[in-house]
Order: C-alpha cells, then structure tokens, then sequence
C-alpha cells in the first residue's frame, strides 16, 4: 500500500467540491457516539456517492481508483484462489502485468487479505487498485464462479451418465418422489439454473412440460428463450424440489400454487416468486427473479426526457389527485410506482400500499399484501388504509368499480394516489375508467394525468455499430435526415456479451397525457380516445410512446425496430 497522505478526508471532499464545509462539519457531529467511519456515514444520508467517497479515499492513499475493472486471467492464474475468501474480504486480483498483479479492493485499511495473496503469490509484486464493492462482485460472478462451478448442461450431462440411475426407472416402482427432488443432483440442477438465469440477467425462468420433453427457458429483457431440455423422466423431481424450496404443497398438482424463495447469489439477495400451473402434461412452474441488490428506484434513470421528467415531477408533488401509470404487463409500471414512492418518502409524510403481490420492500412505506382467500381485496385494503391518516396511497392495480370509486373518493378528500390500469395508451386510460363506470365528471376533477409506457431492449455497448437506414423507412416513420447524427442510426451487431441479440438491457419509453383544461373539456363532451390523444398531441405538444422511442433510437440507445416492436 502506497504511503498515507497529510490531508484528512473530510478536506479532500469540500476541495472536490462533494460537500460543503457546512456539511461536513454537520457529518462530523452526527459521527460522533457511532461505530461509522466518515465516508459510510455521507454514503447513508446521501450526501456522497460510493464512488465520490472511494475517489477521494484513493487520493488520500495515493493509490488508483477504477469504478470499472478489466478482468484478464492469462492461463487461469487466479483459479486457485478461494472464491468465498475474495467475496468476505472485497478483494480480487484482476490482471497480470509483467510481474504486477493488479488487485481490486474496497477498503484501503483492510491489508490483511493482500499480504495473505502475497503469500500465494510470493514470485509477483502486488498494486492495490480502489474500486466499489458492486464491482468486485461482479468480476467474481462473471468470471470467478465460472471458473469454478459447473453449468446446467454439465449437471444434466452428469444425470445422464451414473449418479441418478434410480431415474430411469418407473418412479411408482422405485422411490418416492419427494426423496427424488431431495437427491443432490437435482438439487444441483435447480440450483445451478437458477444461478445461470441470475447471472445471465433473466426476470423469468419458464419450466414447461410437454408430451415428449421439458423445456427451460429464461426470459432476458423481455424476450424469451430456450436454453437447456432436461430428459422428461426428470420432470416431476425438478417440480417437486422447486415446490419444496417455495414451501409449496408438492402432492397438489391439480391446483395453481404461488409460493416464494429467497436466495443469496454472488453477495446478492434474490427473491424469486414461483407459480404453478397445471396443463395436461404436468404443471408448469415460472420463477419470477427480483434481484434486490441491483435495484435502483430513481425517476431519473428509468428513460424519461428531461421535459417529461419535470412535467412528472411537477404532478407527482401536487398535493392531491390521482396519476396512473398503463400498459401491459412487463412494461415497468411497477418500478415506476416505486421510483415515485422513493422520492416522495420522507419523515414528515404517511405514505401506505396496497399490492399484490409485494415486489420489493421499501423501508418507511407501510406495505399490505392483497389476499383474497381472506376477503383482503385491493377495494378492503384501500378502504382500510384511508382510515390510517395517509397523506400518499399506492394501489398496485384499479381492477374494477369498487377499488376506482374509492381512489377516486381519497383524491378528492386530499390524498395523493398513484396506481395502475392495463390500457394500451393514456388515452385509453380514461375511457377504461368510464366503462368501469366512473363518471366523466369525477376523472376531470380527481386525476392529475395518465402516464402510458413500455420497456424497449437497449443496443448492446460492446458491439454497436451505426449505419445508413434507407430513405424509405425513414420516410414512414416521419424522421428527416437532419435529425440523425451523420445521417447514420444505430443497431447492435451481436457478441457473446449479449448472447448475439445486439441488445443488453432495457430503458423506458413514455407518454404523458396531463388533464389539461382542453382534455378535461373533452372528456366532458364523452369524446373517444384517439381523439384526445390527437389533441394532446396537436394543442398540449405530448410525447407518444413511438415518438419518445424514435427520439431514442436516433440518440443511439435503441433501434427503431425495438421501438416499432413494443409501440
């Protein structure tokens, strides 16, 4: 480790401008009687970035600091190194240069783990690189755990061979089926998918049966794929032990089931929620994975322009009525929801949901789970939680008349409420509330507006290329040469960082319809969608969601195929 400068922390970061001498001095009270060193403690209260805090920690060390590291194992040099011992102690070595190997770290005062890689490495001189944490894990999850585990198409070409044979028999004859799905190699099957679909960025993993095979397939940004076919004798112990792990009920196979599993991968915690579904060649089962640690709720990062940001922002502040978000399933209105929760929580305000089922938990935001086996619907959770003093209400979805005229009712005695309709624009969103039967009415006088979105897969980074469209095409979608960047769009031309489909994940695209004087006067005379949102567009200057999509592909983040795919 390089030699401890003179200048303390706290100097470093008011000179980088990161916090101001006010702020610092008021950090350094509130350090005071706890265990928090000074850059947790900014980190906690959103002062600084982890990436501000380790910048200024590595110019105090006068050591380098890498947010991104690239990862080189010549020769598999560092398969030897535990996997566990780099994950406990945040460190990892990245590259060889010559007789140097670069380690990434991410706590300058932990030297212990450094000396004991120099006693692996006794023939090599060592330089500490500072970089977060998130990025550690990551170089161990994409390359280390590789290096070591095995994949699914190993564990089922081991079935195959020798250690499962009590398979191949009739299951009635030999076994029960609960001692099968306990067996270890599959326990390592499901384990081992789960893992690849982590690592692979899936939000889904499918378990289909059909009546010669089983198929295994993971949605990646929004598309599905296959990826492995396990032997179809195996079926019944693989459904078996995801029931067993989402502490299902494995003899009812005549019923749906919804069950949970919670997991560590890699550092991060998973929660993934099963659902069973009988067919008639057996239950198919869908693993949805919401990985909690990659999560991000922040409006800003989600895909909106800077001008629909500041509309959005405006409506959401406002101190009562109501914003729904549509589209179909998978277009993120769950994470935009959330992303707004997130930014208006704070000490001084109630903020209550009604859900089903909870996505993710969101600590100072009281949560209630919808059941209704209990009678628990969205209309009875809703109807309770305007008798708990709320000043902000999400309901995670208005299904019928009962849940409207409610909402409708809260906003209008001064609650804010935000929740979510299944339309196919913002328009629709209107004409959907009135054939629930809500009069015109009480939409003009209780919604702020309606926000219509869809997810569309962005171009790959590593291999994207610009190229010249024909004029044709964009003739059709209303583009004019002037607006592209060197008369060029752009695509993505597949590599083995996005399994060949040019794209790696996904951004929103959007459309704003805010209840304008004009649009509540339409909605008054009963006027049909697609004349409001001809209005909105011509007089109130929105943004459709191709629109918004086009304005994307032209900046280089998506494709115009993906935009006409999804809008």
């Amino acid at each position: 480790m390089a030699t401890l400068k003179t200048r303390h922390l706290g100097k470093i970061l008011v000179d980088r401008n990161v916090i101001s001498a006010e702020e610092l001095q008021e950090a350094l009270i509130a350090q005071r009687g706890t265990s928090l060193r000074l850059g947790q403690l900014l980190t906690k209260k959103g002062m600084a970035t982890e990436e501000d805090i380790l910048a200024c920690l590595a110019e105090q060390y006068n050591i380098s600091f890498e947010p991104r590291l690239d990862f080189d194992d010549p020769d598999q040099l560092f398969a030897a190194i535990p996997v566990q011992f780099m994950k406990n102690n945040k460190i990892m070595p990245f590259k060889k240069k010559g007789d140097t190997i670069l380690v990434g770290i991410a706590d300058v005062l932990n030297i212990q783990p450094l000396d004991d890689l120099k006693m692996l490495f006794p023939q090599y001189d060592f330089e500490a690189i500072l970089t977060t944490e998130e990025e550690i894990l990551r170089i161990i999850t994409t390359h280390f755990n590789i290096l070591k585990a095995e994949s699914t198409d190993d564990v089922i070409e081991d079935l195959e061979e020798s250690d499962f044979e009590i398979l191949t028999s009739t299951i009635a004859e030999t076994v029960d089926i609960m001692d099968m799905a306990n067996e270890a190699p599959i326990i390592r099957l499901v384990n081992t998918a789960i893992k690849q679909a982590v690592m692979d960025r899936a939000s889904d993993i499918h378990i289909e049966p059909y009546e010669k095979e089983l198929v295994i397939r993971f949605r990646i940004d929004g598309i599905l794929y296959n990826m492995y076919t396990p032997p179809k004798k195996y079926q019944g112990a693989i459904m078996s032990r995801i029931k067993i792990m989402a502490n299902l009920n494995i003899a009812e196979n005549r019923l749906p089931q919804d069950g949970r599993i919670q997991l560590k991968i890699a550092g991060k915690d998973i929660d993934i929620r099963v659902s069973t579904f009988p067919t008639y060649y057996g239950e198919r089962i869908v693993l949805r994975i919401l990985n909690k640690s990659d999560m991000s709720f922040d409006l800003s990062a989600i895909g909106f322009d800077e001008s629909t940001l500041k509309n959005f922002n405006d409506l959401i502040k406002k101190t009562y009525g109501i914003v729904l978000v549509t589209g179909p399933t998978g277009s993120g209105k769950s994470t935009t929801l959330y992303s707004v929760l997130s930014k208006l929580k704070s000490e001084d305000v109630n903020i209550l949901t009604v859900e089903d089922p909870i996505e993710y938990q969101i600590p100072g935001i009281g949560q209630m789970q919808v059941k209704p086996g209990i009678n628990l619907t969205f209309a009875n959770g809703l109807r309770s939680i305007l008798r708990q003093d709320p000043d902000i209400v999400m309901v995670g979805e208005i299904r019928d008349l009962e849940t409207a005229e409610i909402a409708v009712q809260a906003a209008l005695t001064g609650h804010r409420v935000f929740s979510t309709l299944h339309t196919n624009d913002a328009a629709s969103g209107i004409t959907r509330l009135i054939d629930m039967g809500i009069e015109p009415f009480l939409i003009t006088s209780s919604v702020n507006a309606y926000l219509a979105q869809r997810l569309v897969r962005k171009i790959c980074p590593a291999c994207k290329e610009s190229y010249k469209p024909p004029s044709k095409l964009l003739s059709e979608l209303g583009i004019k040469h002037s607006q592209l960047k060197n008369g060029k769009l752009f695509r993505g031309k597949g590599c083995d960082e996005c399994m060949n489909t040019g794209y790696s994940g996904r951004i929103g695209i959007f459309e704003l319809l805010i209840l304008t004087p004009g649009v509540r006067k339409l909605i008054m005379s009963h006027s049909e969608a697609p004349i409001i949102t001809e209005h909105a567009i011509r007089d109130e200057d929105m943004n459709t969601l191709l629109k918004d999509g086009l304005k994307k592909a032209i900046q280089g983040i998506t494709t115009v195929e993906e935009v006409l795919r999804v809008s």
